[in-house]
C-alpha cells in the first residue's frame, strides 16, 4: 500500500516534489535575484541567533566538520570533546578523522548527558567542545540553561571553543526558558539544519563572528561546498521559517500528548517521561527484529509508518524508537499512537 501517514516524517510536501515546487513558485517573486535568497536565510539566521555573521552550507555534515577544522586551526589543536553518541561521531563515518585530521575524545557515560566534571576530567588540550542540543540518541536530553552556561564557561576558561550541533535547535529551544539568541549566545558557533524542524530539501547554516565565518568560507569553498545554485535550497529553507519556526512549541506540546498517552497505556515508555522538545524515545517489550517486522507490516497493511527504524537494547528482549513530532505528526491523537504500538506484537 501507498504510505498516507507518518509519524517519522516531518510534513506531507517534502515527500512531494509537486508540492514544493508549486510552493515555491509562490513564494518568489519576479524580480527575485539567484543570491537574493541565500543572502536573505544567512541574515535572518544570524540575527536570529544573534551572531555578526552566518554561512549556507549544502550538507550539515560540511558545516559541522568546517567548524571544528577552523577551530582547531586557530588553536593548534587536534583534538575536540563531545558526548560519546555525538552525531559527529556515530553518523558521519568518522569524517573530522578522514578529512581533517582530528581526534575525538568522548565525555561522559554513553546513555547519560555529560556534566561539568565530565569534562573537567578531560586532561587533553582541545580545540573545541561539541555539544548535541538535544542529545538525539539518548531520547532527545537536554542539559539546563545553567549546566550549559558553566560547561561553556569551562571550555573557554581552558581555550577551547564551545560549538554547538544544533541540528535540532529550532526544537531544542523549547525546553528552554530563553530566547533563542540568549541560548545561542552561549556557543562560539552554532550550526542549524535546514532540512529537519524547517522541512527544507537539504542544507545547513554555520553562524559565529565574522572571522570565524571568513575562515568557515575558505573550508567551504575547499570542500566543495560553495555551490553557486543554492538559492532553492535557502528559499525553501526560508519557507520553513516563516511557517514552522512559530510552531515549535505546538509540536512540542503534541509530543508531551503522546508520550503521556504511551506511558499511561502502559505497553511501552518514553524516555524522557516528559519530553522537553518534540524529540523522545518509545521503548518496546520486543526484540528490535520483531519491532521492524512488526512495523513494515503495518506500513503495508495500512500505510502508516510508525518508526524509520528500531534501535537495539542491551537486553535483545527489548528496543526502542524515535518520534520527532513535526507537521505530519499532528495528523496522529495521542490515543492513536498509543494504540498503534500497543498492536505491534500482533503484527509480527
Amino acid at each position: 500500500m501507498d504510505l498516507r501517514r507518518s509519524l517519522s516524517h516531518h510534513s506531507g510536501p517534502r515527500r512531494s516534489p509537486h508540492e514544493v515546487a508549486r510552493r515555491l513558485a509562490e513564494y518568489l517573486s519576479p524580480d527575485t535575484a539567484p543570491a537574493d535568497p541565500v543572502r536573505e536565510l544567512e541574515s535572518r539566521i544570524a540575527a536570529l541567533l544573534g551572531k555578526p555573521a552566518a554561512l549556507f552550507f549544502p550538507t550539515g555534515t560540511m558545516a559541522q566538520q568546517t567548524a571544528l577544522r577552523v577551530h582547531a586551526e586557530r588553536t593548534g589543536r587536534r583534538a575536540f570533546a563531545g558526548h560519546p553518541q555525538t552525531h559527529l561521531h556515530v553518523w558521519e563515518n568518522q569524517g573530522y578523522n578522514a578529512v581533517h585530521g582530528l581526534r575525538f575524545h568522548p565525555v561522559g557515560d554513553r546513555n547519560e548527558l555529560f556534566t561539568l566534571e565530565d569534562l573537567q576530567a578531560v586532561h587533553e588540550p582541545l580545540a573545541a567542545v561539541v555539544f548535541e542540543l538535544p542529545q538525539r540518541d539518548i531520547g532527545g536530553l537536554l542539559p539546563t540553561f545553567e549546566d550549559l552556561r558553566e560547561q561553556t564557561g569551562w571550555t573557554r576558561d581552558h581555550g577551547a571553543a564551545a560549538h554547538c550541533d544544533g541540528a535540532r535547535l529550532w526544537e531544542a529551544h523549547t525546553g528552554y526558558d530563553a530566547s533563542l539568541d540568549q541560548l545561542a549566545g552561549l556557543f562560539d558557533t552554532v550550526y542549524v539544519s535546514l532540512y529537519k524542524g524547517l522541512e527544507g530539501t537539504r542544507g545547513a547554516v554555520l553562524a559565529g563572528d565574522e572571522d570565524t565565518i571568513g575562515q568557515a568560507a575558505v573550508w567551504r569553498r575547499r570542500l566543495g561546498g560553495a555551490i553557486p545554485d543554492a538559492w532553492p535550497l535557502a528559499a525553501i529553507a526560508l519557507m520553513g521559517l516563516e511557517a514552522n519556526l512559530p510552531r515549535m512549541t505546538e509540536f512540542r506540546d503534541h509530543a508531551r500528548a503522546i508520550a503521556k498517552a504511551v506511558n499511561d497505556d502502559g505497553f511501552a515508555h518514553t524516555t524522557p517521561e516528559v519530553p522537553s522538545t518534540p524529540l523522545f524515545h518509545v521503548h518496546l517489550p520486543m526484540s528490535r527484529h520483531d519491532a521492524q517486522r512488526a512495523a513494515e507490516n503495518l506500513r503495508n497493511e495500512t500505510g502508516t509508518k510508525l518508526f524509520l527504524y528500531a534501535r537495539s537494547n542491551p537486553d535483545p528482549a527489548r528496543c526502542s524508537f524515535e518520534v520527532s513530532v513535526g507537521i505530519s505528526g499532528l495528523e496522529f491523537t495521542p490515543g492513536e499512537v498509543a494504540e498503534l504500538i500497543r498492536g505491534l506484537p500482533s503484527r509480527v
